[in-house]
């Protein structure tokens, strides 16, 4: 299918998820097509009109040469010019799926004619979600004031191939798409994230034994929190069915919190929803074009810090800190399910020749501090000296989204531990999972095979963890 762009409104999170993440196509609306048409005609005539008017960038040099007023037969040349000067990024490429959602969210600004852009321009960008193989983009170094770093990767290709007029080259590497797309990228890996973790923690809850008071429904509405309750709702869907002789007395806190960090967890996932459906639809430009009304027959063009979105570096610190969070519930189930003393489970699921586990204890305990590690707040990064000229404060989302990306594997990881742990709590007391969680079961010893004398532990950990990130992803629909 081809997703169809006839306004800003059709910059969904779901039409996102079709372009970035399944590969289909888009193109604009001939309504669309002809509103651009419209304001780019009205946008040449505005900077025809007066000689004097001063539109950065179109009209004046850039960056630090703002100040600097472009002659008519100056900006014709300034405008014609690649943006060859913003490729000074490098290193490992983003993902497809993310450079494939910052072409569809650089379309935000076309689609209403906000940008100014040549049509044909237009269009062309939406072309290059037609299967071609987008340019790589260097996720390193792109610690610009906006995006233009990053931009220039991307679209500097395709303007080779187009005469640019005034302000093309900036429609293409100004405003936010960038942040919108990685913003989405982490919503929509989270739901996945949350969907496996609610999955694992009600496995982890069967193999201890754990009171189902815990999970009880009327704490639903005692706790008076939809995710939580949400949460709640997860874990006894996955527990039906479970053991009725379970443990008389209630289990270790990190047990009993669960609920209560998961709801967070989904909390901070539809706060980055809505930031990121925000995001996908607000006009980021610079200049941004404002087309004609009665009191501006040529429309008008201002300056904005609208290419720096203050939404998504802290949306994806949330995530990152509720990653780490979990980790650390995941640590603390997997050193007490091993420890026979607090779990009430044979102690040959740590000691003997035959299955010693408590190796996976320090791994948990590892993979915990680095998912806290990268769970650092991001804060707004400036430039030695204050930067120059007018560029004093970069954008973070970058970093932000590495460090959510990073501490969302490191959970896959610790959560792939716990599950084999709890896999193995299951073998050594004879004991079947809830009907909801055998499948899962049946997958994890596929992967990480029941330990029943001594052998590398970290290989299978590391095909569980694999496998568990792959299913974050296809579940992110």
């Amino acid at each position: 299918m081809t997703i169809v762009l006839e306004s800003r409104a059709d910059l969904t999170l779901d039409a996102y998820y079709r372009a970035a993440w399944t590969g289909e196509g888009v193109r604009f609306h001939e309504r669309a097509l002809a509103r651009m048409a419209a304001c780019r005609e009205s946008f040449m005539r505005l900077i025809d009109s007066d000689e004097s008017i001063v539109i950065y960038g179109v009209t004046t040099g850039y960056g630090q040469h703002a100040s600097h007023r472009l002659s008519p037969e100056e900006r014709k040349a300034h405008a014609a010019r690649i943006p060859l000067a913003t490729l000074t990024s490098f290193g490992e490429p983003l993902p497809e799926r993310v450079s494939r959602g910052i072409v569809f969210a650089r379309l935000t600004n076309f689609v209403e004619g906000h940008a100014a852009i040549t049509p044909p321009l237009a269009e062309a960008v939406a072309a290059m979600l037609d299967g071609e193989t987008l340019p790589p983009v260097p996720a390193l170094g792109n610690g610009c004031p906006g995006e233009i770093l990053a931009l220039g990767h991307l679209f500097v290709p395709l303007a080779r191939d187009f005469e640019l007029g005034e302000k093309d080259s900036l429609s293409l590497v100004n405003g936010s798409p960038c942040a919108s797309a990685l913003l989405a990228d982490g919503a929509l890996a989270a739901r996945g994230r949350l969907a496996l973790a609610v999955q694992v923690f009600a496995l982890a809850a069967e193999a201890l034994m754990a009171p189902l008071g815990h999970y009880d429904a009327a704490l639903d509405g005692l706790w008076e929190d939809p995710h939580e309750a949400e949460a709640l709702r997860g874990l006894r869907h996955w527990m039906a069915g479970g053991q009725e002789d379970r443990r008389y007395y209630q289990a270790p806190v990190s047990w009993r919190i669960v609920p209560r960090i998961l709801g967070q967890a989904a909390r901070a996932a539809a706060q980055a929803e809505e930031a990121a459906e925000i995001s996908l639809r607000a006009v980021s430009d610079n200049p941004v074009y404002i087309p004609p009304d009665a009191d501006h027959p040529h429309g008008r063009a201002i300056s904005t810090g609208g290419y720096h979105n203050a939404k998504a570096a802290p949306a994806l610190d949330n995530l990152a800190a509720s990653w780490a969070d979990l980790a650390l519930l995941c640590d603390r189930q997997v050193s007490k399910l091993l420890d026979g003393n607090i779990s009430q489970l044979p102690n040959q699921l740590l000691m003997g020749e035959a299955a010693y586990l408590g190796c996976l204890g320090m791994t948990s305990v590892a993979l915990a501090e680095q998912a806290r590690s990268a769970a650092q707040r991001t804060f707004l990064p400036g430039s030695e000296g204050g930067g120059f000229g007018q560029n004093d404060v970069a954008v973070p989302t970058f970093l932000a989204w590495r460090k959510e990306a990073e501490a969302g594997r490191c959970l896959d990881a610790a959560l792939a531990v716990l599950a084999a742990v709890a896999s193995q709590a299951f073998a050594v007391t004879d004991r079947a999972p809830p009907a909801r969680l055998a499948p899962m079961i049946e997958e994890l010893r596929d992967l990480f095979p029941l330990v029943r004398e001594p052998r590398a532990l970290g290989p299978d950990a590391e095909r569980l963890q694999a496998a568990f990130t792959a299913k974050v992803f296809q579940a992110a629909a």
